[in-house]
């Protein structure tokens, strides 16, 4: 159904309102309106007005004509009197002086059918169909509202009800209640940001409308100009403040009370339609009233309606709370004749209590009869009245009130979870999971998979992990219910103003969401979802995705890991924090949360969503650092093990490679992981070995046959973990493979174990395979390299040919061919290999230099670069010597001290320039030598920093004996300008100024700028060098023994063994193990075990808080005033029923003293202390 947007439709151009007309031309031959047509005179009116209100001119010739029958009624009736015509008043209304948008409104008879009109509202006004109707009644005419009324209509429904997307529906007239929800509706508006508006519908009598002559149009109003007075003594207007208004025309003028019939046949007709998946719930809203609301409230409570009452709030809500909280029928059975009398007898008693309570509250009314039977009626339907008390309730737990009432109305009717769908949405639309944990998951219903699906979505889409924690504790299987279709769906619900919308681009498909995963994630894993879209072997992408998307039936493989990606994408802190509690691999799945957080907030330009995702991702490194802390304790071998075992739900990573992915620093700076590095880091030999024995061993190499060197025993740990059953031979395996560095230096998980080799070959492998011995090698090796690279241009370096090079320099060259041929090969084999890709852009440098310097032309430009390339590499040893752990963390100070030093030449160079430019100009009036420019506007302003500061050039009262001209075709042609005498006083002063800001105000900055990162840096360096720490052991694991030159012959072995016998690398899989079967369901089980604890710690930790504390307490406190207004109730019960006990028995005291049968030997005794007990009651119960 095509619903049009009134807001547009305001702005259309001159064609609209002919538009507007067609469209809603049907409305007169439908919709109707009443006239009177029999003038019933009113006796106080001497013959001027009739009963219908209207004054006898107004009335046409019919009505006045018929005197006989006239003069035989004396009660007008609208049905008998009055006559239906087409409505004359329907359209779009514009009230004059306002910047309101415009309303609908409708003249109608008051017995038009409901589902003619909500289908007008819904399909041609565009009012979109609420999932709540709120129907406030009573609180009429010019009474004045009482404050605590107007706030909890104020904070406390209007919030309710925009939460919901709820209609409120009121009489509409600017008086009373209607003003006060009008208002507040408002108010509410224009602070509120949601795009969820409240629509706010009135229903009011046609004759009680002020200037309604001015809506009044045969052909429809499109708009019409209505005039608000707000001083009208006779009739209230319009209150300007709602969307809809229905103008219910009964035939009678000045009178209420004619709406009412059919504003409860139009909420009954509601209460039954479907919004999406429920059915609307309807709830009255009794504020004050006068008695002919008990009438209303009647015939709701028949169609079953549920009623909250304000009580308080005077009139018919106090007489309602005084009944059902004063008064109790007690059913008791005395001995009667056959007819039933004992029951009569408890009949009557009931009605006489009621009795009272009505007199109390209306004596002056007339007609007590019919309140009374009206009053019965409303007490025996109990079950569907809640009470709201001002004093025991806040205004901020309204919407508490109203879902309690809600679902307390449907507990009469039906005992099943149908009923409770639409309350157990409403819980979660108003985010009240303690109502839906109290009321509706309290084990009194048994809620099934298929009555949870459709709320664990509303849940999921609108951010309440409290409610997905209680849907998955109360019967929903998340492998049931999670497929691929529906977790296309949740990403097609993602708002349009996150980052991962525009991300996703125009179509939210699996293959979108695989590819921005891909590009957060990069390298680290493999593509998601590309298994169920079977894209693994498909080279077309585009082609595959044409086909049956079949994949949309499957459940998804690891739901829990797919909900927790879907909740960290958009930046739902604690559902994603659920989602990860719940998931498996928690150490990877936390470090993964804090990757894809952290490359979202580098592309996210919003800072306040940009520091929430630094937070989260910081949290998540957190809990990764914990759980692995309590995994570190338990099992040290296992810990490495989960550190190094490839993920099946992550695609193949590991905890290291995503952790260093993340740039999870606190994660690295882990003792656990600390030590697995320190352990890789010297293979299979002891980490207590002294380097001076390495340094010996490695220059005489038979000496790692002796005991100078102490390795770790490994055959020994294997006999003490040979397996004696199966559980103890998967608790051994951990320890027993995964540091065995001298069969393989990368660590896969085989089945079977390395056959043994003989000992002098274990030994050598132990030895020279250690990424230790590797650096040693290579650090020795690059220290001979600068040696003759150095020796080579100070010394021999010879001219080009025939005369050179020497053997030296060939030597050199070939050396750094070989480094070049290890760049290529880290480069192309694996990912921290491409991050040196700049320095290796550096060295082909020595390749020009060596092919410039074999002409004599380019001989200089040749030994240029030769230098300055010899720089690059001796600034190399910077990255070399990283791992040492005093030098590594003041290497990374200095590099944050240089981003400092960039900072520093940005204002000096501004400053340089500015000083530079005026001096030169005015020392030279003309000056065009490019040369001198230069030097003068920035090299000698840089000198003037360090005191180099020419006194005679700039002071003109200094002798300068340079020779100058002032001939301008001298000068042109080269020749020194004289200086300029005439400024040169402002020349001295700018001199002064430029020294003073450069040399204390700038070179102050730069040292106050080092000592602050320094201070920072410093707290944390050790923790920046452990991080930098694992990309060198990576380096070194994954290169050869030989260093270069010798290096080339491991290329070599590399060459023939991948491209000539085609044997695959194992060592692209750094650090990766891969566990199947049961080791991995062991490790995990373990993993999950150790992350229970740790959250049972964190739980105990938070508790002990002192904000828990209090938090406690006050949840106490509110439990406990709970529990004493029931206590109160229960009080008032017993004394009501005691009150019944004690008239029951003075009734059957005094028959049988009239009795004639049984003679008394003394008179009945009385207590004269009986009122007093329960007035002491009574007292006790109020407390």
């Amino acid at each position: 159904m095509n619903i049009s947007d009134p807001d547009r439709r305001g702005k259309r151009s001159g064609s609209t309102p002919r538009r507007t007309e067609k469209e809603q031309g049907w409305i007169p031959k439908i919709i109707r309106k009443r006239v009177c047509t029999t003038f019933v005179e009113d006796s106080f009116s001497n013959g001027q007005l009739c009963q219908c209100g209207e004054r006898r001119e107004s009335h046409d010739s019919v009505a006045l004509g018929d005197h006989f029958s006239t003069a035989m009624v004396c009660h007008w009736e609208s049905a008998q009197h009055s006559s239906d015509s087409p409505t004359d008043a329907f359209g779009e209304l514009d009230f004059a002086g306002t910047s309101k948008k415009h309303s609908y409104f409708l003249r109608l008879s008051c017995d038009t059918p409901p589902p003619i009109v909500y289908t007008l509202m819904t399909a041609h006004w565009g009012l979109k169909s609420p999932n709540l109707v709120v129907s406030v009644v009573g609180g009429e005419g010019k009474s004045k509202v009482k404050t605590w009324v107007r706030e909890v209509l104020r904070q406390g429904l209007v919030n309710a009800s925009q939460s919901t997307g709820a209609w409120i529906v009121t009489s509409g007239l600017r008086e009373g209640v209607s003003r006060c929800v009008g208002e507040a509706v408002r108010d509410h508006a224009a602070a509120a940001s949601s795009s969820i508006k409240i629509v706010t519908v009135g229903i009011a009598p046609w004759g009680m409308v002020h200037n309604r002559q001015q809506l009044v149009n045969p052909q429809g109003s499109f708009q019409a100009k209505y005039f608000v007075q707000n001083t009208s003594r006779d009739l209230p207007c319009l209150d300007t403040n709602y969307q809809a208004f229905l103008l219910v025309d009964d035939g009678t003028v000045g009178r209420r009370g004619g709406e009412a019939g059919f504003r409860a046949r139009l909420e009954n007709h509601i209460s039954i339609q479907r919004s999406g998946s429920i059915d609307i719930p309807v709830l009255c809203l009794l504020v004050s009233g006068e008695p002919t609301i008990l009438e209303r409230m009647e015939i709701s409570l028949k169609n079953s309606l549920p009623w909250l009452v304000l009580v308080g709030s005077g009139g018919v809500a106090d007489l309602v709370g005084d009944l059902l909280e004063n008064v109790s029928s007690v059913p008791v059975m005395l001995a009667g004749g056959p007819d039933g009398e004992g029951e009569a007898v408890s009949s009557g008693d009931l009605r006489e209590r009621v009795a009272q309570k009505v007199k109390k509250h209306f004596p002056s009314e007339k007609d007590n009869e019919k309140l009374i039977e009206m009053a019965l009626s409303v007490y025996h339907n109990r079950d569907l009245v809640s009470i709201y008390h001002k004093e025991q309730e806040g205004t901020e737990d309204f919407h508490t009130v109203l879902l309690r009432a809600l679902v307390r109305a449907n507990k009469k009717n039906s005992s099943s979870v149908s009923p409770y769908t639409e309350e157990l949405k409403l819980a979660v639309a108003w985010n009240r999971v303690d109502i839906a944990r109290s009321e509706l998951f309290n084990g009194s219903i048994h809620w099934s998979y298929e009555d949870l699906k459709d709320p664990m979505t509303d849940a999921l889409v609108n951010n309440k992990p409290e409610f997905v924690r209680l849907f998955t504790e109360n019967g929903l299987n998340i492998m049931d219910y999670l497929s691929y279709k529906r977790l296309e769906d949740l990403y097609c619900s993602l708002s349009e103003n996150t980052l991962i919308y525009s991300m996703l681009h125009h179509f939210h498909l699996r293959f979108q969401v695989s590819r921005v995963l891909e590009d957060l994630l990069g390298d680290v894993c493999q593509p998601f979802y590309y298994s169920p879209l079977k894209l693994e072997n498909i080279r077309s992408k585009r082609r595959a995705l044409k086909a049956d998307c079949s994949y949309r039936e499957k459940r998804c493989q690891y739901p829990w890991a797919s909900l927790f990606i879907w909740a960290v994408l958009q930046n739902y802190s604690e559902m994603a924090i659920f989602f990860w509690e719940m998931a498996e691999e928690s150490v990877l799945s936390a470090l993964s949360g804090c990757k894809l957080l952290r490359e979202l907030s580098k592309l996210d330009s919003e800072t306040e969503s940009k520091l929430s995702m630094k937070e989260l991702a910081q949290k998540f490194e957190n809990l990764a650092h914990g759980v692995f802390s309590n995994c570190y304790q338990s099992d040290e071998s296992r810990s490495f093990t989960l550190l190094t075992t490839k993920s099946p739900v992550w695609r193949g990573a590991t905890c290291l490679q995503m952790a260093i992915g993340a740039d999870a620093r606190l994660f690295f700076s882990h003792d656990g992981v600390q030590s697995l590095l320190s352990q890789i880091w010297w293979g299979d030999m002891e980490r207590s070995t002294e380097v001076w024995k390495l340094v010996l061993t490695f220059f005489i190499p038979p000496l790692c046959y002796t005991k100078l060197i102490s390795f770790r025993c490994i055959e020994a740990d294997e006999e003490k973990t040979e397996p004696s059953s199966p559980g103890k031979e998967s608790d051994g395996y951990y320890g027993q493979t995964i540091f065995s560095f001298s069969e393989i230096k990368n660590l896969i998980i085989v089945s079977d174990r390395p056959q043994r080799l003989p000992f002098l070959v274990s030994r050598w492998r132990k030895f020279w395979y250690a990424p230790v011995t590797s650096f040693l090698g290579n650090v020795l090796m690059y220290f001979l390299f600068l040696l003759l690279f150095a020796y080579v241009l100070l010394i021999d370096f010879k001219q080009p040919p025939p005369d050179g090079p020497a053997i030296s320099e060939y030597v050199l060259y070939f050396w750094v061919f070989t480094i070049v041929c290890e760049e290529i090969r880290k480069v192309s084999t694996s990912v921290e290999g491409r991050k040196t890709f700049p320095f290796m852009l550096w060295t082909p440098q020595a390749v020009k230099g060596h092919c410039c310097k074999m002409f004599q032309t380019s001989y200089e430009a040749g030994r240029t670069f030769l230098c300055v390339d010899y720089m690059v590499f001796t600034l190399r040893l910077i990255h070399i010597f990283a791992i040492h752990k005093q030098l590594g963390p003041k290497i990374i100070i200095v590099g944050k001290m240089i981003k400092d030093v960039f900072f520093f030449l940005f204002f000096l160079a501004v400053w340089l320039m500015a000083y530079g430019v005026a001096n030169q100009a005015l020392l030279y009036s003309y000056d065009p030598n490019p040369d001198r420019i230069f030097r003068r506007v920035f090299y000698r302003p840089y000198l003037h920093i360090y005191g180099q500061v020419p006194v005679e050039e700039i002071d003109a009262g200094v002798k300068w004996s340079e020779p100058c001209t002032e001939n301008l075709t001298e000068i042109e042609a080269g020749a020194e300008p004289c200086r300029a005498t005439y400024s040169n006083w402002l020349v001295v002063i700018l001199l002064v100024i430029y020294l003073l800001v450069t040399n204390i105000l700038l070179v102050n900055l730069l040292i106050a700028m080092f000592s602050n990162t320094f201070s920072k840096v410093q707290e944390n360096s050790d923790t920046y060098w452990k991080f930098q720490r694992y990309n060198l052991i990576v380096e070194y694991h994954s290169r050869p023994s030989l260093a270069p030159p010798f290096i080339i012959v491991s290329h070599l072995h590399l060459f023939i063994k991948r491209y000539i016998r085609k044997v695959s690398s194992t060592k692209i899989h750094l650090f990766a193990a891969e566990l199947e079967g049961k080791l991995a369901r062991r490790l995990m089980t373990w993993e999950h075990v150790q992350k229970e604890n740790f959250i049972s710690h964190e739980s105990k930790k938070q508790r002990a808080q002192d904000s828990e504390r209090i938090k406690r307490i006050v949840d106490g406190i509110i439990k406990q005033m709970a529990e004493l207004r029931d206590v109160d109730c229960r009080l008032r019960v017993l004394e009501s029923q005691m009150e019944f006990c004690s008239s029951a028995m003075q009734w059957m005291m005094e028959t049988l003293t009239q009795s004639s049968g049984v003679k008394a030997s003394r008179p009945p005794p009385t207590f004269k202390g009986l009122h007093l007990c329960i007035t002491a009651f009574h007292n006790f119960g109020n407390l």
